[in-house]
């Protein structure tokens, strides 16, 4: 056997087991061996029959009985089942697809059984539990070193993977234990050795033995086929390591890659800075004066800066990345042919961002920063080109911009005209072209690729300065490791004088109340935002259809039953990107007064008179998403409320909800999602291809600090790899599984 052997070949496949393998894409020797255990059922967790909860994962011990054959009512699929019991109580078994398990015990034997408690109309039972046959019970169902035909067993029994229609824990058990015993080719391709001894170690044994990790070969045992907790535990931390590792060799690649390239050297004048932030409407926070201060450190080098900096909505992002235009445009080009600076012209900033509604409004609050300088502000979309300022006074003597065309905006940004260009994606487009770009800034596009990247490297090399900024909370170990090619910078303060947004989870019964107080606020001219879980009502007629509010039926309820005098809009990911726009500027406007919409208007729209939001279905959403969304009404100095409405009564769902009454901050709530909601779920981690093992090593900072240590040293002492062919060939292989650009 070899580990690139087709599994069809090796093993005896029905038809219903090549489906699911398929399903869980395993498909050779290899795939098999690494696709791991979820758990291991572990005897000291034993149970009581008594004390089974519908959904546990449980090892009961005791007599079976009353075991039989049928085939079930509907689908007629062949069945087994009996009960269990104890000294406390007895529960019903059923094995689905399995009937011949009957016949493999006897009424009256001693059983271990280990399966998922499920429950059904007629009560709770055990569904398609492993067994094992037990020649001496237990005296005591918590003392785990009783003997088993003489041998000690430490209370660790079988693993149990994820599984699939068609396949079970007991096939992947046999299987592995068949690829374990097989024999294969060595390396040199001689005499025969058992197929794990020919497997080479793709981690350098030095960092192996720094974090006392097992070698591939030994924790391959020990995943599949621990002997205790500890061999269970010491095999998924190498392999949870192994994956944060080439995360990070692959992101530290990225960063040594693109420092490779030479700079715009950006000085900077501390008097002018402090000057320029006084042009705020707020003094700015120590977090915003030290996040400044970093980025104009990096820009002083001669290699271009990559930092994200992430702040929650409303910590002043935009000031930081305006004081960061500032200090470029104040900076002159390098007559090379001089060997001297310019005399004349400035260095240029792009700042890309979402949305067009958000780069117009990114574009007027720009010329409120910089209509003392005598440069040029262009905003460049998909609607039009705009240029600051225009030759002709605005109407009332105010500053004024002017509507040109594409083509003459693209060759004012060609010969250095317009020092800072705001726009969309179109900014990166290869029709724009920029004389002297020494900073980009992008706003909510954190995943902006390497390929992405490369588009803005002229062709002698010099890359401009990335400024990444997010509103989304990352919890610190995801950003060390996802966004690892990028050096972090925070923001977790707010400006002084902002209000607490007052935030209160309504219960059914308090729904009427809370419409009144709203109510009360749109009286005063405030707007309202209602967020919903989906775009359009469930077909009833569907099985499991998710009874939760859509934003377009919210929308005609709310219009029809409660606030007939306002204007609605509705706003979701299905309308076109015009339309989108359309119904934002109605609402920016004031033309509209409330706003039905999914979560597409988590990304900032800035709509200073919106202080009220209503989050329906709120338990459908993650708590760093809820904090994001209740973001949207705190842009001004007016005092804002979010009413979170939630149908589910759970004490854990509340205590979840409550936690946005209490964390500090957007980062406090996105690592509480972490450790409460689990890796798996939390919102965006599927989309990264990250295994469940791997966004476990993410919930350790130590780990993930380690893997990036590591990671970096050899990075620097060898960039290709070239001394760790193995390891390289690893990294290419889970690169392809990840999902960065």
């Amino acid at each position: 056997m070899e580990l690139h052997d087709k599994l069809e070949i090796k093993f005896r496949l029905d038809v219903n087991q090549k489906r699911a393998l398929r399903r869980l894409k395993l498909f050779s020797v290899s795939d098999l061996l690494f696709h791991f255990p979820v758990r291991h059922s572990d005897i000291s967790e034993v149970k009581r029959v008594a004390d089974l909860i519908s959904g546990d994962m449980a090892t009961v011990y005791g007599k079976v009985s009353k075991l039989k054959t049928k085939k079930s009512f509907r689908s007629r699929i062949p069945m087994a089942e009996g009960e269990i019991e104890d000294l406390s109580g007895k529960i019903k078994i059923i094995w689905f697809n399995q009937a011949y398990l009957a016949k493999m015990l006897r009424d009256g034997e001693n059983v271990k059984l280990t399966g998922k408690v499920t429950a059904s109309k007629n009560g709770i039972y055990l569904a398609n539990p492993e067994f094992e046959k037990m020649l001496n019970m237990p005296i005591d169902s918590h003392d785990t070193l009783f003997t088993k035909e003489g041998v000690i067993n430490t209370g660790f029994s079988y693993p149990i993977y994820a599984e699939t229609r068609g396949i079970t824990s007991k096939w992947f058990y046999h299987a592995i234990e068949k690829i374990f015993s097989t024999k294969g080719r060595s390396a040199s391709g001689g005499k025969e050795v058992r197929l794990l001894d020919t497997l080479d170690d793709y981690i350098p044994g030095d960092i192996l033995k720094k974090y006392h990790l097992p070698t591939l070969k030994t924790a391959l045992i020990w995943i599949h086929k621990p002997k205790n907790k500890k061999d269970a535990e010491s095999a998924r931390k190498r392999f949870a390591f192994e994956e944060v590792f080439c995360i990070q060799l692959e992101r530290q690649h990225d960063k040594f890659e693109y420092r490779k390239n030479k700079s715009f050297q950006v000085s900077s004048d501390k008097k002018d800075v402090e000057e320029f932030l006084q042009r705020f409407p707020f003094d700015a926070t120590n977090s915003q004066k030290k996040s400044i201060e970093v980025i104009l450190e990096d820009m002083a080098k001669n290699f271009p800066m990559s930092r994200l900096l992430e702040g929650d909505v409303g910590s002043g992002k935009t000031a930081v990345a305006a004081t960061a235009a500032y200090v470029v445009v104040n900076n002159k080009p390098f007559d090379h042919i001089q060997g001297r600076l310019q005399t004349f012209g400035s260095l240029q900033t792009a700042y890309m961002a979402p949305t067009e509604i958000l780069a117009t409004q990114h574009f007027e609050s720009f010329i409120e920063y910089f209509q003392h300088l005598p440069i040029n502000i262009g905003l460049i979309t998909g609607s039009g080109c705009r240029k600051f300022p225009a030759k002709t006074i605005g109407r009332g003597g105010g500053v004024n911009w002017t509507t040109i065309s594409r083509p003459q905006l693209l060759k004012w940004v060609e010969n250095g005209e317009i020092p800072i260009l705001i726009g969309t994606h179109a900014l990166i487009q290869k029709s724009v072209k920029f004389k002297n770009l020494a900073l980009v800034v992008i706003d909510e596009q954190h995943r902006f690729g390497t390929s992405q990247r490369k588009k803005l490297v002229r062709k002698d090399n010099i890359a401009p300065h990335l400024l990444s900024m997010t509103a989304t909370p990352i919890p610190r170990t995801l950003a060390l490791t996802i966004y690892g090619d990028l050096d972090l910078s925070l923001l977790d303060e707010m400006p002084a004088g902002r209000k607490q947004i007052i935030t209160e989870i309504i219960t059914p019964n308090k729904r009427e109340e809370t419409y009144e107080q709203i109510r009360r606020e749109l009286i005063n001219g405030r707007q309202l935002y209602v967020i919903c879980p989906r775009i359009f009502e469930p077909d009833p007629e569907k099985e499991l259809a998710l009874n939760v509010k859509s934003a377009v039926e919210e929308a005609r309820r709310l219009k029809k039953e409660i606030f007939q005098e306002y204007e609605i809009g509705v706003l979701h990911s299905k309308m076109s990107k015009i339309k989108k726009e359309e119904v934002m500027q109605e609402f920016v406007s004031g033309k509209l007064t409330i706003l039905c919409a999914t979560s597409v208007v988590e990304v900032g729209v800035n709509v200073p008179n919106a202080t009220v939001v209503i989050i329906e279905g709120a338990e459908r959403f993650g708590l760093a998403q809820l904090h994001q969304l209740r973001g949207r009404v705190i842009r001004s100095s007016h005092q804002a409320y979010c009413y979170i409405f939630a149908e589910a009564k759970s004490e854990k769902t509340i205590a979840r909800l409550k936690a946005l009454k209490t964390a500090k901050n957007g980062f406090e709530l996105a690592e509480l999602d972490l450790t409460l909601r689990g890796a798996g779920e939390l919102g965006g981690t599927k989309q990264w291809g990250i295994t469940d093992l791997g966004m476990e090593a993410i919930k350790n900072i130590r780990m993930v600090e380690a893997a990036r240590l590591e990671a970096t040293r050899l990075i620097a002492e060898d960039p290709e790899l070239s001394k760790y062919p193995l390891l390289k060939q690893k990294v290419h292989q889970k690169a392809g599984e990840f999902h960065f650009e």
